[in-house]
């Protein structure tokens, strides 16, 4: 019992340690953070929702271009705070913390309490966490859930007796996952792959398979049908979540794109890059029809570009790859990018430059080392294909890593536990040939 207790105050110091980092990340570097971009647009989806009761962007024109979540969320907190950005972004610094203590606990379990309180430490100075709580964008809410999900995972596979309530919760998270962003919808797929693999290593008999592949991905849909249905009745299409992947596709593929130095080949708004096909749609009064033909046709557009281009592909998909592990993240939006000649944004980006490179080196010997315990970590591995699979497929920037760098603290952790152990190992062999 005291041992649990001083468990528990473990993972409360790391939610403070990792809470007060935030807070003073978001009071200083991003202290005169006003949004912009993809930022401002979900604020003012959020506003008119709870104001205007209109998922609506521009006036009282119904959008799907937006997955509803974190705008909702923004939205709703405005209701209790206020409009200011601020609170949103200490709600976000909250979230973030809690995601440190839910990979302190997943490490205490895969590992031990000591390695478990270096991961937690870790996490709550990793820049490539904390610095997505200083705008109001997505990706501190999805890695939470994200994080959520696979600790949840890795308990039901480990208790020997499966709980009702984790499939729920897994259940749950799928959809939220999903409602965040459009991407979450594959994580369903992938926890049936999980299942099925699960099962064929007789981990999970069949009869439990089958189950839990029924029965949590039907829960998921069904927290997202009610979307859906709304979709539905605004553009007359069924879309399960929002729409985007064609202006993702076009602003990609494109010649101004694939005429740029490798470390630039990342996306380009088709406003920009192609205007003789964006120009085809107004910018302010496209509703959600519009806006799904204008998807469609941007998908069309980008395929006959790939087609056209075959020789420029390997270039492209190749930069794609590479640009996910770029150590720092640099967006237009981001506050060290907005007032990077503060002493507190100048601090950042050094930490952004350099922390994340051994965390990178020792994830990979991570990787290495825990081949013989793959079942455990049978996820992250499938969640690390999908995520560099998405980024080759699309675009890769070092923002589409936020949602597995959990994951390679665990992983960095995993590979700082083997060497101590095998540094245990030598050292006792050494004891024993001396007293022999």
């Amino acid at each position: 019992m005291l041992m649990r207790l001083r468990m528990d105050r473990f993972a409360a110091a790391v939610f403070v340690l990792a809470l007060l980092v935030r807070v003073v990340y978001n009071l200083t570097v991003a202290a005169h953070y006003l949004p912009l971009h993809d930022s401002q647009q979900y604020r003012d989806i959020g506003l008119h929702f709870v104001q205007a009761h209109c998922f609506c962007l521009h006036g009282n024109i119904p959008t799907v271009g937006r997955a509803p979540l974190w705008p909702v969320l923004i939205g709703l907190l405005s209701l209790i705070f206020g409009p200011s950005d601020l609170f949103a972004r200490l709600f976000l610094c909250v979230l973030d913390a809690t995601t440190c203590v839910i990979i302190y606990l997943w490490v205490r379990e895969l590992l031990n309490a000591r390695l478990a309180l270096l991961a937690g430490i870790s996490a709550a100075l990793y820049p490539g966490l904390y610095i997505y709580t200083g705008w109001l964008y997505s990706e501190t809410l999805y890695t939470f859930f994200l994080t959520a999900l696979c600790y949840v995972l890795y308990r039901l596979q480990h208790k020997h007796q499966r709980s009702v309530g984790l499939a729920l919760l897994a259940a749950g998270l799928l959809g939220l996952l999903s409602l965040t962003r459009p991407n979450g919808l594959l994580m369903v797929v992938l926890f049936v792959a999980w299942l099925l693999i699960l099962g064929w290593q007789k981990i999970f008999n069949w009869r439990l398979v089958l189950r839990l592949g029924i029965f949590v991905p039907l829960l998921a849909l069904l927290l997202i049908a009610p979307w859906a249905w709304r979709n539905y009745l605004v553009a007359q299409r069924f879309l399960p979540v929002a729409t985007g992947d064609g202006t993702v596709l076009l602003g990609s593929y494109n010649d101004q794109v694939a005429h740029k130095p490798w470390d630039q080949m990342t996306w380009l708004n088709p406003l920009r890059s192609v205007p003789q096909v964006a120009d085809a749609f107004p910018l302010y009064t496209c509703d959600a029809r519009c806006e799904v033909g204008r998807e469609d046709l941007y998908k069309e557009k980008s395929l006959q570009w790939m087609q056209t281009h075959l020789n420029e592909m390997p270039a492209l998909l190749t930069a794609h790859a590479v640009n996910l592990w770029v150590p720092a993240v640099h967006e237009a939006d981001l506050p060290t990018d907005r007032f990077p000649d503060q002493l507190s944004s100048r601090i950042v980006l050094i930490l952004m430059n350099v922390v994340p490179i051994p965390i990178f080196l020792l994830a990979a010997w991570g990787l290495i080392t825990s081949r013989r315990y793959w079942r455990d970590l049978l996820l992250v591995y499938m969640l690390l294909l999908v995520t560099i699979g998405q980024s080759v497929a699309f675009y890769g920037v070092p923002r589409f890593r936020a949602p597995i760098e959990p994951l390679l603290l665990v992983l960095a952790t995993y590979a700082i536990g083997s060497c101590a152990s095998y540094m245990a190992r030598r050292q006792h062999a050494n004891v024993e040939s001396t007293c022999t």
